[in-house]
């Protein structure tokens, strides 16, 4: 059988309908967040128009000399296309084949449109700050035939000829690269995105799900690659942005789901409301579910399940037992710990740890 499936038969798939009182809970208390998001996206817009820092250049720079490109090969509007329409469209359809989840949807899209405000909002305050010029710069600021550099000095760019204002205050952004930063803030988030979903480290070893979880950085990589083909970055600009972006995408994952490690990855956290047993559940396309995370130790602080799992001996191949992945999208987390604590013969349950004390940490999809 194979690994996951495109398409599972499951039965049950939605939940009691939630009461107005707990409607409005979670809607204020989610209402910050979106709110919080649209602000950094409005910043990030903002602050194009700004005129930001111009430092210093030689006109005898070589790396400056490059031609401005007109046509660059990622515009604009294919840029947010990558990073968040691309994403925004592939996580509803994973989510529908595995987890089948209401909040899941919302959890994934709110951790996207957050990992992207981030990175646009200090992306665009440090290319204003630092103002590096393009390698281009020279070509769009036109100076005069017989202008040279001070004897000792270097060249402002008060003697350009340009009179495009875009063009002038657009070649002093070079640091650090936003196309690299965006593409892999959306393309990063969605590449844990689906390394959740897959359960990429489940210690069995799968290719395709390799595959399948790291093709978005590639598409992301081929976008900051082509800003040096256009030669509207330097190399050291398009290697921040690229690790700027992966560190924000990253930081907006882990904001509303667990570590990649954990049996439960493919399940958001639960909502910060607290629980009433006697309401209903948001509407979901997956059975109801009420059980904990085990992530708590006795006295209730937070325990990090590798510190507990010990070394590794690897004197002998160890046989996986356990379900496939399909079985483990419809399972609780109760199961996953059981099937964790038996995938290796002879092994202790590392994830199984007693007495879960945590409230907030049930397991979200079903429970709000």
């Amino acid at each position: 059988m194979p690994s996951f499936l495109l398409f599972t038969n499951r039965k049950g798939l939605s939940g009691p309908p939630i009461s107005a009182h707990r409607r409005r809970l979670f809607i204020r208390s989610y209402a910050p967040d979106w709110a919080i998001t649209i602000i950094l996206a409005v910043i990030f817009f903002s602050l194009n128009e700004v005129h930001g820092y111009r430092r210093l250049f030689s006109l005898a720079d070589t790396s400056l000399l490059h031609p401005y490109t007109i046509h660059e090969r990622v515009p604009d509007v294919a840029l947010y296309f990558i990073c968040f329409v691309a994403p925004l469209l592939i996580m509803p359809a994973v989510n529908f084949i595995t987890v089948r989840s209401w909040w899941d949807f919302h959890t994934g899209s709110l951790g996207l449109v957050l990992s992207l405000a981030l990175t646009g909002a200090m992306t665009q305050i440090v290319k204003i700050t630092v103002g590096r010029p393009r390698p281009d710069i020279i070509d769009r600021c036109q100076p005069p035939s017989d202008a040279v550099d001070p004897q000792f000095g270097l060249t402002s760019w008060t003697i350009c000829t340009q009179t495009d204002f875009g063009i002038m205050n657009d070649g002093f952004r070079s640091f650090f690269s936003g196309h690299s930063s965006l593409s892999f803030a959306g393309m990063g988030f969605l590449a844990y995105y689906l390394a959740g979903k897959v359960h990429l480290f489940d210690r069995r070893g799968h290719t395709g799900k390799a595959w399948l979880a790291l093709s978005p950085f590639m598409a992301a990589s081929l976008v900051a690659i082509s800003r040096t083909m256009d030669y509207r970055h330097h190399w050291q600009d398009v290697l921040v942005g690229s690790i700027v972006g992966t560190v924000f995408s990253y930081f907006g994952y882990r904001q509303y789901y667990p570590p990649l490690s954990s049996p439960l990855c493919h399940r958001p956290y639960s909502p910060r409301i607290p629980k009433e047993d006697a309401e209903g559940t948001l509407p979901v396309h997956r059975p109801t579910l009420s059980h904990d995370y085990p992530f708590l130790a006795n006295n209730g602080s937070n325990v990090d399940i590798a510190d507990r799992q010990g070394s590794y001996e690897l004197s002998d191949n160890v046989p996986h037992q356990g379900p496939e992945l399909e079985e483990v999208w419809k399972q609780g987390p109760d199961s996953a710990q059981e099937n964790a604590g038996s995938d290796a013969q002879g092994q202790p349950d590392v994830f199984s740890l007693p007495n879960p004390s945590s409230d907030h940490l049930a397991t979200s999809s079903g429970r709000l």
